[in-house]
């Protein structure tokens, strides 16, 4: 079913949903199936699962000189969204990305993904690589988000790269992108972002998964934005609660975001074994006023912790 769909049908209650990564190479599906299993009790309608581009290392040879070889650290995205559908009947949404594919490999993992039946999809540009200051995208291979998503809104209406194809099989996907409350950080101001948006959904997407923030404002402004520039597809907040004390310096360097000063003093003086506590207690506090809001679903980001996500659901 397409996700559009599922915030239909709930008559405006606020579905809950969670994101998983694939498990670094070497992991099996046990390690998704650990992190999915007691959160099945919150019957979430679809669990999204994240792609990562294939990254370089260098490794010295016996010359001296060192050679660059690409590696793929968590591989397996589309083998694990047909076994969550196959083990828990719910739909799984790949992330598709720009980084690491040419348009034909794009076409190619579309037409893979619509056999098995994932109609699905969350259309992202993707990250630069570890050592790269810029996003490259591949030769032949899309530079921004939305020219994936029309490349997949074309494949809906039959449309394919080879021109020779006539009245191909029209594929069937809702497509997804990503919001940014406090702007992406590359777009040079808020405004512009939400511009960049909006020729997304213009270009086909049908729905809208923000990236994480700790303060609603920010959520708010944003919907609003998207409101007053003809945005009215469902907004689906993005959450992960505060962990770790360390993580007031290395998520707004990672994620280009901000901590309310609410949170940082209260974090500040917390001992590092109260951490949890708090940012499940903000979470929550979060959770309850988005839901008030009238939010189609709260998206978590789990990154593992199925602990701390479960506690912080379970009281929502």
């Amino acid at each position: 079913m397409k996700i559009t769909e599922y915030f239909k049908k709930s008559q405006g209650q606020t579905l809950v949903s969670f994101e998983v990564l694939p498990p670094l190479k070497g992991g099996s599906m046990a390690d998704i199936f650990s992190t999915l299993d007691p959160l099945m009790e919150f019957k979430p309608p679809f669990i999204d699962v994240t792609y990562h581009r294939e990254e370089y290392v260098y490794n010295k040879q016996p010359s001296g000189y060192y050679e660059k070889t690409a590696i793929r650290k968590r591989p397996g995205t589309v083998g694990i969204c047909a076994s969550i559908m196959h083990r828990y009947g719910i739909d799984a949404i790949p992330h598709l990305i720009c980084g690491g594919f040419n348009v034909e490999e794009t076409e190619n993992a579309l037409i893979d993904l619509n056999f098995l039946g994932i109609n699905n999809v969350l259309a992202l540009r993707g990250d630069a690589r570890q050592f790269e200051d810029k996003f490259i995208p591949e030769n032949n291979g899309h530079k921004y988000a939305v020219d994936l998503v029309k490349q997949v809104n074309d494949m809906n209406h039959g449309i394919y790269l080879d021109s020779n194809i006539e009245k191909g099989s029209p594929t069937d996907f809702s497509i997804g992108v990503a919001g940014y409350p406090e702007k992406h950080f590359e777009a040079p101001n808020f405004e512009t972002d939400i511009k960049y948006l909006k020729q997304k959904i213009d270009a086909g997407a049908s729905y809208i998964v923000t990236q994480m923030f700790f303060d609603n404002t920010n959520f708010f402004r944003f919907r609003d934005a998207c409101h007053a520039a003809g945005i009215h597809v469902p907004i689906v907040p993005g959450l992960k609660p505060l962990t770790r004390k360390y993580q007031l310096n290395s998520i707004p360097r990672k994620f280009f975001i901000n901590f309310p000063e609410a949170l940082v003093t209260e974090a500040l003086k917390t001992e590092d074994k109260n951490i949890i506590s708090l940012g499940i207690e903000w979470c929550i506090a979060q959770c309850i006023e988005l839901k008030q809001a009238g939010v189609p679903c709260l998206h978590f980001y789990t990154m593992g912790d199925v602990d701390t996500t479960y506690k912080i659901v379970e009281k929502i």
